[in-house]
């Protein structure tokens, strides 16, 4: 309770409209080493750079889901001044996607609930969905994950960037949750430039109005993605 009570004080002492953000990311065994280290690095990187553009400091809120042998909200939806730098993740498990793509889109309903019933307006929310393999939980969970994300896709009701990490990343899974635009492949382990990329688009969003139609930073995508 609360929480909820200084989330509803950040609303109404801030009203200006939000960039919802929701980062579900792969922390299976396969992640660790290099790779978890440099996607926290990044992680922490995008909110340092959040917290440093105007525009996106007042409007930009963040959660974290994992996802590996189950899934987990490790940063719930906050403002950049609230949220809590990761030290580390310790990678484990297997992939269960679906679960983690679920618990996001239910993280991202809970907080549009939240902004509507404290009348503060939102841009269309974004989901960052980050994987270095293939799905293995429940496949109906997967399904509906899916499905869930290319309505709400379809109906211009959200944004999402699937990306793969490395040659193992099943590009073809991650096409399935992003109908509007390919999934991409991230260079080597550039999650710092990715995440670089992703705060100036939260920034460029978070500068317009709520239902503009804002263009991406395509020539920016060369920095981390391969192309």
């Amino acid at each position: 309770m609360a929480q909820l009570n200084i989330e509803t004080e950040d609303l109404v002492e801030n009203p200006t409209p939000r960039v919802p953000v929701a980062i579900c990311i792969d922390t299976s065994g396969s992640m660790s080493g290099d790779p978890i280290r440099e996607l926290v690095a990044g992680v922490n990187q995008f909110y340092d750079a959040i917290d440093e553009d105007d525009d996106a400091h007042d409007a930009a809120e963040v959660c974290i889901v994992e996802f590996n042998s189950g899934a987990k909200v490790i940063q719930e939806f906050a403002s950049v001044e609230r949220l809590q730098r990761i030290t580390t993740i310790a990678p484990t498990g297997r992939t269960y996607m679906g679960e983690g793509v679920n618990l996001a889109l239910d993280t991202l309903d809970a907080r549009k609930r939240l902004y509507s019933d404290n009348g503060v307006l939102y841009y269309q929310p974004w989901l960052v969905l980050m994987t270095d393999g293939g799905p293995n939980g429940d496949r109906a969970a997967l399904d509906r994950a899916v499905q869930r994300v290319t309505d709400l896709a379809g109906n211009k009701k959200l944004t999402v960037f699937a990306i793969g990490i490395g040659a193992g990343a099943d590009m073809d899974v991650l096409a399935r949750f992003s109908p509007t635009r390919p999934p991409l492949r991230l260079q080597g382990l550039h999650f710092k430039e990715f995440f670089e990329w992703l705060s100036k688009s939260v920034a460029r969003v978070s500068q317009s109005s709520p239902g503009d139609t804002v263009k991406l930073d395509l020539a920016g995508l060369a920095g981390w993605a391969e192309l």
